[in-house]
């Protein structure tokens, strides 16, 4: 039988039935766009009151608005389980799930491993199956493939199609989306990439193929450790020109003016997210086992990650000009999400500056208008409810994440003093005594 070609027509008449594995920033809006685009697709996730929110036209992620995912429930285009024997009847088959790094530094596969394990017990012939976990060159080929193989005795470009197409969510972004954002896609043959395009191109504005999943895994890693590595240069710039008692952010916009060979990147409290301060040491891990040091992800890593502490010796600094001690002194953390106009708290920089100045025995209080309270590690917060209160009342206030709903003028006038780690400030901080700039 061709498969093949049976499974192309079955996608170009929106016939093909589409489940999507894991259904948080990543696996929702693709759901969404498929759905949208005719297919009927069915989400998967272990999360049961994930799964009760999306039936019920309820969506917990940000890009996805209520109107949008109620409209797709109610018309029966979108529906979502936790029964993963729904793959029986699917066609094509998105992996979004999570791949965190563990506490050693090592990548954690577990989630891809789990769902590979799930996977084969319902793949069967003319079945569609693209990776879209960031993850390490050869995770698709060398990790899910054999997996899928074994199993079944079913061969990949005649029997099933597997390929990789890296996610490229940016949360919050209102240009740049899940649907117009141009997909990169590598398949485990050639057969794969034609029937991984076609499927995909049914309900993306744009996509570009690839030779091969390795390829497609590869530029998912650059395009994240290009904005580390250059992260990490600005960052470091920002404590040289404190050496130097130069302001970095007159330096950086002036540097700007240059209409080629310059890049504008900004500095801040640390890196967080789902990608940037996570996928470039895939790829570090990855090039150990060949007996490579990636010296630039190494470097950049250690300069992003102890830019908290740079944040928290800027706070004790300016407690110090009024002569306070920061033990004892009440520190109110304005936006703990990382990064502005989101409500997302992945690898924020904000939990670490929160646990140090905790731990030198400040007063620690936060405002989120995006997150309401947190628990991680040794900190249990919840945001607090009066912010004009608190801005007057706390001794220093640390602007960490810059959202758009603050009033930065009313802040600058009630604040005794304020450290700015994100210009948030702009002009009116830069020569305001009140005003410690990272």
């Amino acid at each position: 039988m061709d498969h093949k070609n049976n499974l192309i027509n079955q996608i170009k008449s929106k016939e093909a039935s589409v489940a999507v594995l894991g259904l948080g920033y990543v696996g929702l809006p693709l759901a969404v766009v498929f759905a949208e685009s005719g297919f009927h697709v069915t989400g998967i996730d272990p999360i049961a009151e994930k799964v009760d929110s999306i039936n019920a036209g309820h969506s917990y992620v940000l890009d996805i608005s209520q109107e949008r995912l109620n409209t797709l429930v109610e018309t029966g285009r979108l529906q979502a389980t936790t029964d993963f024997s729904a793959l029986q009847q699917a066609d094509a088959v998105s992996i979004c799930v999570p791949t965190p790094l563990r506490k050693t530094g090592d990548p954690d596969l577990s989630f891809i491993i789990d769902v590979s394990e799930t996977l084969k017990k319902y793949l069967h012939p003319g079945m569609a199956i693209v990776l879209e976990s960031t993850t390490y060159p050869g995770t698709t080929r060398e990790l899910i493939l054999p997996k899928l193989c074994e199993a079944s005795g079913l061969n990949v470009g005649e029997d099933f199609f597997l390929a990789f197409s890296p996610e490229r969510v940016d949360p919050g972004r209102e240009d740049w989306t899940t649907i117009n954002t141009p997909k990169v896609i590598g398949g485990i043959t050639d057969a794969c990439l034609e029937v991984a395009e076609t499927w995909y191109s049914q309900a993306l504005e744009k996509v570009v193929p690839v030779s091969s999943a390795e390829v497609a895994e590869m530029a998912k890693l650059l395009e994240n450790t290009f904005r580390m590595i250059n992260i990490g240069m600005v960052n470091e710039l920002a404590i040289m020109c404190d050496r130097l008692n130069v302001d970095v952010w007159e330096v950086i916009e002036a540097a700007a003016t240059k209409p080629f060979g310059f890049m504008k990147f900004l500095p801040g409290p640390g890196l967080g997210g789902h990608c940037i301060p996570i996928d470039p040491l895939y790829l570090s891990w990855k090039l150990k086992s060949l007996n490579y040091s990636a010296r630039f992800i190494e470097l950049a890593s250690e300069i992003n990650t102890s830019m908290p502490r740079f944040a928290v010796s800027r706070i004790q600094d300016a407690l110090n000009e009024q002569e306070k001690s920061l033990k004892n002194s009440t520190v109110l953390v304005l936006g703990v999400a990382y990064k502005p106009d989101i409500d997302d708290l992945r690898e924020s920089p904000a939990l670490d500056v929160i646990l140090y100045l905790m731990q030198k025995g400040a007063h620690v209080q936060y405002h989120d208008p995006y997150i309401h309270s947190i628990t991680h590690e040794d900190i249990a917060l919840d945001s607090i409810t009066n912010l004009d209160q608190a801005i007057q009342s706390a001794d220093i206030v640390a602007i960490i994440t810059n959202h758009s709903v603050y009033d930065y003028q009313k802040i600058l006038r009630e604040a005794k003093i304020i450290v700015d780690t994100r210009n948030a400030l702009g002009d009116i901080g830069r020569k305001n005594p009140k005003v410690t700039r990272l």
